[in-house]
């Protein structure tokens, strides 16, 4: 199914076709959308190819990945139903292997235009002016918002069932911290009389 080089530091990553049919159906299940067509998911299969060109590491992980992982199973990946298809995903969630796939995946999957229109998403706005002219409270997923006031009663929520302080309490006095000294003369004015700085004097 894959063909790893010998010398793979030498050579370019090389999948079979039938090896990156199986890397595109591990991200469609992995990341299902139903609606979002198959373009996506193979754009995002040669991006993966693509990043792993750039390590050796990554290159021999996403190869070997790809060689054992019908092993796991009696049937082959491809044939096997999506909630099957999951839980042999979710086997291998821990291994390197799969989890370059994820990342790759999740840094550039949504990042496609094809994506965006599925999902609702209008792209960023900025170079077309911004979204005040262009729809920008065109939610479907949300009740109208309600503008004219209601004419409905407020609730008394009142009255609390604990008494109001109408003044700040008094500073608390730590034991032993203050010797008795009344708590307005605790801390003195540090600026009092020091209108005045000697140059290169920094205390009084």
């Amino acid at each position: 199914m894959a063909y790893p080089a010998k010398y793979s530091a030498l050579n370019e990553l090389q999948l079979s076709e039938e090896a990156r049919r199986t890397l595109t159906r591990i991200i469609r299940v992995a990341f299902p959308h139903p609606a979002v067509p198959d373009g996506p998911y193979e754009r995002m299969t040669e991006k993966i190819v693509s990043e792993a060109q750039a390590s050796t590491w990554f290159r021999v992980a996403l190869t070997q990945g790809l060689l054992t992982l019908d092993s796991l199973t009696e049937e082959h990946f491809l044939d096997l139903p999506d909630d099957r298809a999951l839980a042999v995903l979710k086997r291998i969630s821990d291994l390197d292997f799969f989890g370059f796939i994820r990342r790759t995946t999740v840094l550039n999957f949504y990042d496609d235009p094809e994506v965006w229109d599925v999902l609702g998403y209008e792209g960023e706005s900025f170079s077309r002016g911004g979204y005040i002219n262009r729809g920008f409270n065109d939610l479907d997923w949300l009740p109208e918002p309600r503008i004219e006031e209601s004419d409905e009663d407020l609730t008394e929520i009142g009255p609390l069932p604990y008494d109001i302080a109408q003044q700040a309490p008094d500073r608390a006095e730590p034991a032993g911290q203050t010797g008795g000294v009344p708590s307005e003369e605790q801390f003195s004015d540090l600026f009092k009389g020091s209108d005045t700085v000697n140059e290169g004097n920094t205390a009084s």
